[in-house]
């Protein structure tokens, strides 16, 4: 029998969601707990009466309201359904067959397989010793056939975050030539003034694209909207790739209603900080000798576990937590809410006996 798929495929790992267990408590995906902004609700009963038409492919309304936000021109935003999707387009706006994508390993689990997927050759770069982006490594690997890097930062899963004189250094030893992607997911959690907001810092570079979500600070996760902010040329491009309709007319308007609600979703931000810092002080006082946490810039902490992550992971969940392991790496612990920390620490302190 013939084979009908692309036999190369067959190697690729699918993307593993964080788990969902009935009346578990999931630390495991990096949503905020709170629920849906005000406004977002009522926003999606209203556009649900529309849902017989076709939703605005441009989706001016809402990259507008992102660019006045952020104060550049709505010629520069791409959306797409989710930031996860932009990476997808900018693979295929950028990519041809054997062109390289380089990202730090470990980092966002869907980059190599979306680099896969659009028949280019993934190069992936091991993470320094304290688990962020080994940039030295990653600017000798460039290649004539690189064409994107992708820079989450702070990186997913281990938090790490970069400043802006590590990111000026490197960017300067890329050139001009390949793509920047600054994945941005979890900017809102950054309170390290070190650590540079990709748009208004780079702004000005055309080889630096910004992306940014509506699923984690903004309470969005499950209406999947995500941004990206780049030189026209490039948000151009993207767009035409971008598959039509994808930024559905209710996830729009829910996102309009999120970006009328900033301070909101900067109090309920506030509010994961600060138990960010407590739950990785507890853990540092419960892990052994030589491990420690990693400090972390975005809504969950990475616990360097090694061999002992699956048995780690297997005894939170039979606490009822259901945190996300990355065998024989580590475990990555969303932060929930003080309730939450507290059966997850519990969970923690006697997987750790």
């Amino acid at each position: 029998m013939s084979r009908l798929t692309r036999t190369d495929l067959s190697a690729l790992p699918a993307y593993v969601p964080g788990a969902i267990v009935p009346g578990a408590i999931k630390l495991a995906s990096n949503e905020v707990p709170y629920g849906p902004l005000p406004g977002v609700v009522e926003a999606v009963a209203e556009a649900i009466a529309g849902s017989h038409r076709y939703p605005d492919m441009g989706v001016v309304a809402l990259r507008e309201a992102i660019a006045a936000r952020l104060g550049v021109d709505a010629d520069r935003v791409a959306t797409g359904c989710g930031s996860v999707a932009l990476t997808e387009h900018l693979v295929k706006a950028t990519c041809q067959e054997g062109d390289e994508v380089m990202f730090a390993w470990r980092s966002f689990e869907a980059y190599p397989i979306i680099t896969a997927g659009a028949g280019a050759r993934a190069v992936p770069v091991p993470n320094d010793a304290g688990h962020g982006h080994d940039l030295d490594a990653m600017a000798a690997a460039v290649s004539a056939r690189t064409r994107l890097i992708f820079v989450c930062n702070p990186n997913n899963p281990t938090g790490t975050a970069l400043t802006r004189e590590q990111l000026d250094g490197f960017l300067d030893k890329v050139g001009p030539d390949v793509l920047v992607v600054l994945d941005e997911a979890y900017r809102e959690f950054v309170d390290d003034p070190a650590v540079p907001d990709g748009v208004t810092t780079y702004g000005d570079r055309p080889n630096i694209a910004v992306l940014r979500t509506f699923s984690k600070a903004w309470g969005l996760a499950g209406l999947r909207l995500g941004y990206l902010v780049a030189a026209p040329e490039v948000a151009a491009a993207v767009r035409k790739v971008t598959t039509p309709f994808s930024s559905s007319g209710v996830a729009q308007a829910a996102g309009l209603a999120a970006l009328a609600a900033d301070d909101e979703m900067r109090r309920r931000v506030a509010l994961v900080v600060a138990e960010r810092a407590r739950v990785a002080e507890a853990l540092g006082k419960l892990l052994p000798d030589g491990v420690a946490v990693p400090p972390s810039q975005a809504n969950f902490v990475w616990l360097p576990l090694g061999e002992q992550t699956a048995a780690f992971a297997r005894a939170c969940a039979e606490a009822g937590v259901i945190v996300r392991a990355f065998h024989p790496e580590g475990v990555r612990v969303t932060i929930g809410t003080p309730e939450e920390n507290d059966t997850f620490l519990a969970a923690a302190r006697s997987a750790l006996a």
